[in-house]
């Protein structure tokens, strides 16, 4: 810390991270309100009150050598660490698992995961964190890199036939695993679909979005036995290890389905996402690792996949368990005619997403992609579209997050016109007819179990590229962006075989291909696909 300047939030939570203390022990430990402490951590640029700075001062003088080598690391100054701890450990090393314990101590997001474990598995308060403060410290951070490179490495083909041979036998009543066929060659995912959820053509709009909330519906997360309970720990452990970004937040999760051809149906009620990051989201992780090990992926071999979707029943009984998901758009914008391109066209954007991300990390997907989730009003927000707008405005547009991922959400409409960018401003108010929303195709993912709204979102003028295309630019979210023209046929056709795909993106890619085709006229010259449900 820097003594000229004196305290300031940050350095007042490092401090509290070096002492491992939670917000209530350190208020007590300085003499001052849980209030003021919480204050630091929503604000740690700022500066505490001259009285909380001399309690600060008093506390790091009273701290032994150890906590102070903690602090040391944590504000940056590694140098200023002596003892066995500094000598032991490497500074990256050491800075790493202090972090960890820094957000273990006082992340309030990561404190409601734990106590949402508790909660599951039936423990004792404050057992979860004993649990992950063990496992910090046998994690290497360098060994959940290599691990993730490890999965990065299973292409979607191969996540695909795993799950083909995991449920084939429970397959039953039309329903099966979406593939499309189309001259580059034949490709399945992982979605579980039917025929009638397929080319819905399905406007998102009141009349057509018939998707609705009920409040009395409770969270379905279910009890974790001992397996289940320490895959939890252990999760949580290498979250904090790794950095990956951690938000509790509601979720929608869906308890029925009416779907056909032109119309979205059913209802959701609400989860927390620990709830799902606790359980159901734990599958892919298990599936990946089995794949890079050998292990044949069959019942009895995967014990949470064996516990959470045991067949096709169990992954169609949505009313019966923690169904959360979301909505993914292929987002095309119509382009004049340039110079260096004799015809006007759309471009169609992918994207690579990001090792940060909780959802298909190092993946291709179409972008926008995000977690169905309410903003500020659970009944309207439980639309599709609203959805696919915010994380257009977030991962496209260059809005500060919206869904509360990064910080607490406060304003009443966060989507109100005077809060819009530019761009997504003259898509809704000034030129409501140039954006065109559909929904192209439905499906459960038996990757996680989750829902998938596979959609398509056209900007038919030629006069928002021209304005915003060099506004467009994507989110942390993401680690690269692409650009594909729909005149270029034998682009698209190699997109569509690239076997980094997450399942769900491939879904949304094909799908909306298929309906940008029908609706594209001179601009659209993609492969024929056909769709298959096997």
């Amino acid at each position: 810390m820097d003594t000229a300047t004196g305290w300031t939030g940050e350095t007042a939570c490092a401090l509290q991270a070096a002492l491992r203390m939670s917000n209530q022990t350190f208020a007590r430990h300085l003499r001052l309100s849980l209030r003021t402490v919480a204050g630091w951590h929503e604000k740690p640029e700022g500066h505490p009150q001259p009285q909380s700075q001399q309690r600060l001062d008093e506390a790091l003088a009273r701290a032994d050598s150890a906590v102070r080598e903690r602090f040391a690391v944590l504000c940056g100054d590694p140098a200023q660490s002596t003892g066995a701890a500094a000598e032991s450990v490497a500074p990256a090393e050491d800075a790493t698992r202090v972090a960890a314990e820094h957000r273990l101590a006082a992340d309030p997001n990561i404190g409601q995961a734990l106590t949402r474990l508790d909660d599951l598995a039936g423990w004792e308060p404050g057992t979860a964190r004993s649990h992950v403060a063990a496992r910090l410290t046998q994690l290497d951070r360098r060994h959940l890199l290599d691990r993730a490179d490890r999965r990065s490495r299973i292409g979607q083909p191969a996540i695909a036939g795993a799950l083909d041979d995991y449920y084939r036998s429970s397959m039953a009543g039309g329903f099966g695993r979406y593939g499309a066929r189309f001259p580059g060659g034949p490709v399945t995912t992982s979605v579980l679909t039917h025929p009638d959820w397929l080319d819905l053509e399905c406007s998102l709009t009141s009349g057509y979005d018939l998707l609705t909330f009920t409040r009395a519906d409770r969270d379905r997360a279910a009890a974790l036995d001992t397996t289940a309970a320490e895959a939890a720990a252990q999760r949580l452990a290498e979250t904090l290890t790794a950095g990956t970004r951690f938000t509790e937040s509601t979720l929608y999760r869906l308890t029925s389905i009416d779907i056909a051809p032109g119309k979205l149906g059913g209802t959701f009620g609400l989860s927390r996402f620990t709830s799902y990051a606790l359980t159901l989201d734990l599958l892919e992780g298990e599936l990946d690792d089995a794949l890079t090990a050998g292990v044949s992926p069959v019942p009895g071999s995967l014990p949470l996949r064996d516990r959470y979707l045991p067949d096709v029943a169990s992954v169609l009984d949505v009313s019966g368990r923690l169904c959360a998901g979301g909505a993914l758009a292929l987002c095309a914008f119509a382009r004049p005619a340039t110079f260096s391109r004799d015809r006007a066209d759309y471009v169609l954007l992918v994207q690579e997403r990001s090792g940060n991300v909780i959802n298909a990390a190092r993946r291709l997907a179409v972008i926008p992609k995000g977690f169905h989730q309410p903003m500020t009003d659970y009944r309207s927000d439980a639309r599709i579209a609203a959805t696919l707008l915010r994380e257009m405005e977030e991962e496209l547009f260059g809005r500060e997050e919206i869904d509360n991922t990064l910080n607490a959400q406060s304003a009443a409409d966060p989507m109100h016109p005077s809060r819009l960018s530019g761009p997504m401003r003259w898509l809704l108010t000034e030129n409501p007819g140039a954006l065109r929303v559909e929904c192209t195709g439905f499906g459960l993912n038996l990757v996680s179990g989750n829902f998938e709204f596979a959609c398509l979102l056209v900007v038919e003028s030629d006069e928002f590229w021209s304005r915003y295309g060099g506004h467009v630019e994507a989110n942390w979210e993401s680690s690269a962006l692409r650009q594909y023209s729909s005149l270029d046929s034998d682009s698209l056709a190699e997109l569509v075989t690239e076997d980094t795909w997450s399942n769900e993106g491939l879904f949304a890619l094909t799908q909306g291909l298929r309906r940008l085709k029908q609706i594209g006229g001179d601009r659209v010259r993609v492969p024929d696909i056909e769709w298959t449900v096997s």
